[in-house]
């Protein structure tokens, strides 16, 4: 059973997330309403990916996984984001990124980047 760490500060995208892991069979399910609070909750072994928006108060998505990259350089790391920026996406690449999902999003698509990885 897949554990995966939702990271979003928003609500209704946390919602929306949670019932697509949900539609794709993934029921453990942990959510951080922001990028500090995602650091704070993962620990190495406890998930079995991470899923981070981009673009959030405390800490970006990009703090966040530099902070998981330096306590796991193996779990999955998808960063849900608008940001399509080619800049950007190579800083997130560098940072060791493991793939992105752009919103919108479909629950195929979310099921697609799950498979891709393992889960």
């Amino acid at each position: 059973m897949a554990r995966v760490l939702v990271a979003d500060d928003s609500s209704t995208m946390r919602k929306i997330i949670l019932r697509s892991l949900q539609a794709v069979g993934v029921k453990d399910i942990t959510e951080a309403s922001d990028g500090a609070e995602a650091v704070a909750l993962f620990a190495p072994g406890k998930f079995d990916m991470v899923l981070t928006d981009w673009n959030m108060p405390a800490m970006t998505g990009l703090e966040v996984l530099k902070a998981i990259r330096a306590q796991d350089e193996e779990i999955p790391v998808i960063m849900v984001t608008t940001e399509a920026e080619k800049a950007r996406v190579l800083e997130a690449i560098q940072a060791g990124v493991s793939d992105y999902l752009v919103k919108p999003f479909t629950a195929d698509m979310l099921r697609e980047k799950l498979e891709k990885h393992g889960l």
